[in-house]
């Protein structure tokens, strides 16, 4: 109102004398001066406006254009941050210190971190509504640090891993959206997740009980973290590296076992018989498969396992996809090189070889003079592919045995030079029987066949007369007898019936045997893994190793001609392409010094030097 009354001066002779100052900086100065730089009507303005917003925080509702209209009067007369700012952000922090405090004993950690996320909300509300702009950054800064800075590992150790455990992204996404706020949140983070993973991989690897789901479990597991760390960290490199290591930490905890399971559990999915996946999702859980084989040190068991498994399904004809298995075979050729899987592109060269001599075959046999009433089948192997099987001698009835010398006589007359051994633990045939029924057609292994033949001469067999005719051995001839007559097609009866084949058991043919297929299917127990193939493959790994370091050792030593033990060791363990241990490097060493390849230095036992 002065400044209305005194308009004409305030333009003419103050806007003319520019050391004067207006009529309202004037007044203004006049009014911080006497009245707000007065202390106890400061001390109780700001102390009300405090109580205010102490009341808004509590939830209460407050005046907020009053707060806003006090505020501007302080910052307009430039008292705002000495009189206010700093009084209110140590009120801020008693407040959130305090808080904090009591909320991480009484709330679970999602609940937590709603709560946190809803006070920034508030206060950067209350920047807008009132407070001045400048306050935002130390006050926003006061609640982050006491409400998360100061709990960071009380929060992870409550909380994660059942955050993780439960799968609950949103909560998941909001703990790293806070912690990305706070100095030091991520990387502490970041060392929690490795944790949980390390710990939580461990568990379903080193538990032996758990080896039948062990795979499944480390799919469904890795399918889960990616998730987390695509949809809740945000696809940040340091998490997804993270996780990599802390994979390939843990599945390596125990050598050998999750590479054989692996392998076995490509064998389920690419053998005939798994109806439940699509060309497109088999080819999904492949990639899937592979990217938790990359993890895995020790390839090579994965490749023993993988060979003895492939060559039973190309064999018995177990194959469900010749395109997966081909598919397979390029994504692990991609992954370890052309050596890696040279002797399983040689298996499926082997086949075809065999299907174009099995035509040459059928038009030579249409030659002879007197045509077979059986027809042979023969797949010829490369002694170097495919895994070593022990010879088996069996008695082969003799119109089996005059087609295989025909065969014989066939093919060494196009291929000289060559020897043919007959592996008849592999073989297979189709069998026609006559029952009460009716005619039916049995697919069978051919020590199955053996067996079954007897009982066209004779109704009535115990087990040692079969094993006499057949000569098949004890432990195999069991297996074979119990898929016989204690299966689901039971084409023999069992004397006593049991479970199990027993010395002094007989058999005799069983006429009644129904069935709703013309050909069935017998459990070909030649797909069925022993515990005895399990521990052979085991066993070759292990020698093949030995072969492997010991050429290492003797290639390194023949370029370098001398050397010490520990750059010795160390050039090793650049070459050999599976984990060892320092002990079994120093055997061989050992045994090449007794072998005379090489020999330890005179002076310095430590040095060794090649033996030309």
């Amino acid at each position: 109102m002065i400044r209305s009354i005194f308009l004409f001066l305030d333009r003419t002779y103050v806007l003319q004398n520019s050391l004067l100052p207006s009529i309202w900086d004037t007044g203004l100065e006049l009014f911080r001066t006497h009245i707000v730089s007065d202390s106890a009507v400061q001390k109780r303005t700001v102390e009300a406006i405090l109580e205010q917003i102490e009341l808004e925080r509590n939830g209460e509702t407050v005046d907020r254009s009053l707060l806003r209209s006090l505020l501007g009067m302080l910052s307009d007369l430039q008292v705002y941050k000495d009189s206010f700012e700093e009084r209110f952000l140590a009120e801020t922090d008693r407040l959130y210190a305090a808080e904090g405090q009591r909320l991480m004993q009484e709330r679970d950690v999602p609940e937590y971190l709603h709560h946190v996320a809803r006070r920034l909300e508030e206060e950067n509300d209350r920047i807008l509504s009132y407070l001045d702009q400048s306050t935002q950054k130390p006050l926003i800064c006061c609640v982050e640090k006491q409400l998360l800075g100061e709990h960071m590992t009380a929060i992870l150790q409550k909380g994660l891993s059942n955050l993780l455990d439960e799968n609950r992204v949103t909560e998941l996404a909001l703990l790293y959206q806070l912690f990305s706020k706070v100095k030091g949140g991520l990387p502490t983070l970041l060392q929690f997740w490795r944790d949980y993973i390390k710990s939580f991989g461990g568990e379903i690897v080193c538990t032996p009980e758990k080896d039948k789901d062990m795979v499944q479990d480390l799919l469904d597991f890795k399918d889960k973290m990616d998730n987390v760390a695509q949809s809740c960290f945000g696809r940040n490199e340091g998490f997804i590296n993270a996780m990599k290591e802390a994979f390939e930490t843990f599945i390596n905890k125990r050598p050998n076992k999750p590479a054989e399971l692996i392998a076995k559990y490509v064998d389920s999915k690419l053998r005939a018989g798994n109806k439940e996946a699509t060309e497109e999702e088999l080819e999904r859980i492949l990639d899937k498969i592979m990217i938790i084989f990359r993890f895995i040190h020790g390839k090579d068991v994965f490749e023993a396992f993988y060979k003895k498994d492939l060559a039973k399904r190309l064999l018995v004809g177990k194959s469900a996809s010749v395109d997966a298995e081909k598919s397979m075979l390029s994504k692990l050729k991609h992954e370890c090189g052309a050596a890696f899987t040279s002797k399983l592109e040689g298996m499926f060269k082997d086949m075809e070889l065999s299907k174009d001599i099995m035509i040459q075959f059928k038009q030579h046999m249409q030659n002879q003079s007197e045509p077979s009433n059986i027809e042979l089948t023969v797949n010829i192997l490369t002694m170097g592919y495919w895994p070593s099987y022990t010879p088996m001698e069996v008695h082969l009835p003799a119109e089996m045995v005059k087609l295989q010398e025909v065969f014989k006589l066939f093919y060494l007359g196009k291929h000289s030079g060559r020897k043919l051994q007959w592996q008849p633990t592999l073989g297979h045939a189709v069998l026609k029987a006559e029952f009460k029924e009716g005619k039916k057609e049995l697919q069978v292994s051919l020590f199955q066949t053996l067996v079954l033949l007897m009982f066209n001469e004779g109704e009535e067999f115990s087990v040692e007369e079969i094993r006499a005719a057949t000569g098949i051995e004890e432990g195999e001839l069991k297996r074979t007898l119990q898929s016989l007559a204690c299966g689901k097609a039971r084409v023999l009866n069992k004397n006593p019936r049991g479970k199990d084949v027993e010395d002094g058991d007989r058999f005799n043919f069983n006429s009644d045997f129904k069935h709703k297929l013309f050909r069935i299917k017998i459990n070909q127990i030649q797909m069925k893994e022993t515990v005895e193939e399990q521990v052979n493959t085991t066993e070759r790994v292990f020698q093949d190793r030995q072969y492997q370091i010991d050429a290492a050792v003797v290639r390194i030593m023949k370029m370098r001609k001398t050397l010490s033990h520990n750059l010795l060791v160390s050039e090793l363990y650049n070459q050999l392409k599976f984990p060892v241990k320092p002990g079994d490097l120093k055997k061989r060493i050992e045994s090449l010094i007794d072998r005379d390849y090489m020999e330890r230095d005179k002076e310095t036992p430590n040095q060794y030097h090649y033996v030309a």
